[in-house]
């Protein structure tokens, strides 16, 4: 039943991002309204069904408070959503520090290059109200982007397009020039960080319970 249910779980979740990002192409604002609070819950059910630890569960539901607080354009709103994703983000670098797998220096250097050309770039532009609270969260982004890749290239790539996603959303608060229909990439980006998050971390773990189960219908079968 486990694994039907997972996998119902994530076709819905497939269905309600086609439906998400579809629309916000095609400039169907209610499609947008009613698939984006869908997607983090299925998505965080799924973990959970797969056996997947709480702080992905936590992490994968505080992003969808964050879902729910950036759909309105209000600054109170952008900071609550802020505060929500920068919570995510510590529960994924908690999860993330869990393992041991060395990452490289170069890896390092360019995530932090990349951070402080952002923030400095974006500083000016930013309204004074903003500038500590988007630097700070850019610091905890990075970090969870390059954690990510203690995971393997999945995960570092569900890292990095967070970071693609979320810097979209600052340039757009900077008021920079906007790629076209910029809201179809953010989501797209945005669910597909999640989504390869999620695949980084359970991976490992289906890895690790394969050999066990094994060992225990050999000795189940054992006369």
């Amino acid at each position: 039943m486990t694994p039907r249910l997972a996998r119902v779980l994530l076709v819905a979740f497939a269905l309600a991002t086609a439906v998400d990002v579809l629309s916000l192409a095609a400039g169907y604002d209610a499609g947008h309204l009613i698939a984006k609070p869908l997607l983090m819950p299925l998505l965080a059910v799924y973990a959970g069904v797969r056996g997947g630890p709480r702080l992905l569960v936590a992490a994968l539901l505080l992003g969808w408070c964050g879902d729910l607080a950036l759909m309105s354009d209000a600054d109170p709103a952008f900071l609550v959503g802020m505060a929500s994703f920068a919570a995510g983000h510590v529960c994924y670098l908690v999860l993330f520090r869990r393992t041991a797998r060395v990452r490289s220096a170069w890896l390092l250097g360019a995530y932090v290059t990349v951070l402080v050309a952002l923030v400095v770039l974006l500083w000016p532009d930013l309204p004074a109200g903003l500038r500590v609270p988007v630097a700070g969260y850019s610091l905890l982004l990075t970090a969870m982007a390059y954690g990510a890749t203690r995971l393997g290239p999945v995960a570092g790539l569900g890292g990095a397009l967070f970071m693609l996603s979320d810097t979209l959303i600052a340039t757009g608060v900077a008021d920079w020039p906007q790629l076209p229909n910029a809201d179809f990439w953010i989501m797209l980006t945005y669910a597909a960080a999640q989504f390869l998050l999620v695949r980084g971390v359970l991976r490992p773990l289906g890895a690790r319970r394969a050999p066990r189960a094994a060992y225990g219908e050999m000795r189940s079968t054992t006369p």
